[in-house]
């Protein structure tokens, strides 16, 4: 073993940096063990120095000026923590200038300027490390990045933000309507004082960026990802989805596709989702975090856990530190590429529009309760192309002239069936607007 010590410099020490520096200390033997060398936070940089001082004790340095640790001389790795897009940004690239190598949970950042930090890590020889940017503590990067380097990704679905998972869960267990259930999300901490970045699907189209950008070699395009939350998800489709065998997820897909004229494009969304029951992923409740990966050579590989919370976050932090502390005086060309990929290899194949994915669906209407309506929008459907797998209409009440119909429909493109509802929305007996949900299989 190697009796240098790697110094860290740790930015922000709030809930998951707290996390890291009790871990890195309470399994410091272990961890030496395995990195062949100590691991040290010897700096942290953080606004409140009062409350950094009470959290790591004597014998570390503590400062409010975060651009002090990445210039500092005496810090081999910094920990980025902060979060946002901003003062982050200039940090990480500061540290790379300086020489330093990165660990960070900041998928905001790595999506929107990921490109731009791997670059300049390239060029200065050093390494940018973020198992802990998605899914928390499950080690889903790793995987997709060596685990499964033999195989060629066919698609990846996930559940990656814990929040609307245990939306969803209590929405569909207990019949509450969204803004009950988000209230006590928030009152039990699941959910931040302003949710929007987790219920409008930006949380998740961050994380379904980095995944696809490891599992097919592309560039960060979190401007491509079509997002959708779950704000207008209505208890009764929770409800008619398990009637009919199915549950919904707010999923992020990254999915490669063989088109019609013999190109290729990948469909990356993140959006509300119907999956069968009978799926092992239909099965995650709460706040926990899956994410199922399809390879040509292993076939299904689901990864499941915690994906939030101070000391499954810092697992993942501290398990990258010892991956630069192994691999600190190499090569830089023989290291793990940052994107899987050689990084002059990364592919230019297109994401595609929304318009142009393919799903099935699920299309719920209100209608008048007389005979020719179901005629009428299955003629419809077949104009565009639209095959019916199953129906369900709800029996009208007593007294009632309306009641829901609700379809399902086999795999479509898109753009038709945008067409479709158009059409079926100007039928004098539809008295709504079409529902519309995605739904995949999985399989």
């Amino acid at each position: 073993m190697s009796s240098q010590a790697i110094r860290v410099g740790l930015l922000g020490i709030g809930t998951v940096g707290s996390g890291a520096f009790t871990v890195l200390k309470r399994n410091q033997a272990e961890i030496m063990r395995r990195a062949g060398r100590g691991i040290e936070i010897t700096h942290v940089a953080d606004l409140d120095v009062a409350r950094a001082r009470a959290i790591v004790g004597e014998g570390v340095e503590v400062v409010a000026d975060g651009f002090e640790l990445v210039r500092h001389p005496d810090i081999d790795v910094i920990i980025e923590l902060i979060g946002g897009y901003g003062i982050a940004r200039q940090l990480v690239l500061e540290a790379i200038e300086h020489g330093k190598h990165v660990v960070t949970a900041n998928k905001a950042l790595l999506a929107t300027h990921g490109n731009e930090i791997f670059r300049a890590a390239s060029r200065r020889g050093v390494m940018v490390a973020f198992e802990a940017a998605v899914a928390g503590g499950i080690p889903i990067i790793k995987a997709l990045r060596e685990g499964l380097t033999a195989n060629r990704i066919d698609w990846i679905a996930g559940i990656i933000n814990g929040t609307t998972n245990f939306i969803l869960s209590e929405m569909r267990e207990k019949a509450l309507p969204f803004a009950s259930v988000l209230a006590e999300a928030q009152r039990l901490g699941y959910a931040e004082a302003d949710p929007t970045f987790d219920i409008e699907g930006v949380d998740a189209a961050h994380k379904a960026t980095i995944l696809a950008a490891i599992a097919f070699g592309v560039p960060m395009q979190f401007e491509r990802c079509h997002v959708e939350g779950i704000t207008s998800l209505q208890s009764e489709d929770i409800r008619y989805a398990e009637q009919l065998g199915y549950r919904i997820k707010l999923l992020g897909i990254a999915r490669r596709r063989e088109l019609a004229d013999g190109s290729g494009g990948i469909e990356l969304r993140v959006h509300p989702t119907l999956i069968p029951s009978r799926r092992l992923i239909a099965s995650v409740e709460g706040a926990m975090n899956a994410v199922w990966v399809k390879g040509d050579a292993i076939g299904h590989t689901m990864y499941y856990g915690k994906g939030a919370g101070a000391e499954p976050t810092a697992s993942a932090v501290v398990a990258d530190l010892v991956d630069i502390t192994r691999m600190f005086t190499s090569d830089p060309g023989n290291r793990v590429p940052h994107l899987a990929f050689q990084p002059d290899a990364l592919s230019d194949i297109r994401i595609l529009p929304i318009d142009e994915i393919e799903s099935a669906y699920y299309l719920r209407m209100r209608v008048a309760d007389e005979p020719g309506v179901l005629a009428d929008v299955t003629r419809i459907l077949a104009d565009s192309r639209i095959s019916i797998d199953a129906a369900l209409q709800r029996e009208a009440g007593e007294g009632e002239n309306q009641t829901d119909f609700i379809l399902l429909t086999h795999r479509a493109i898109e753009g038709r069936v945008d067409a479709a509802m158009a059409r079926i929305e100007a039928l004098p007996t539809v008295l709504s607007k079409v529902v519309r949900l995605r739904m995949e299989e999985l399989s």
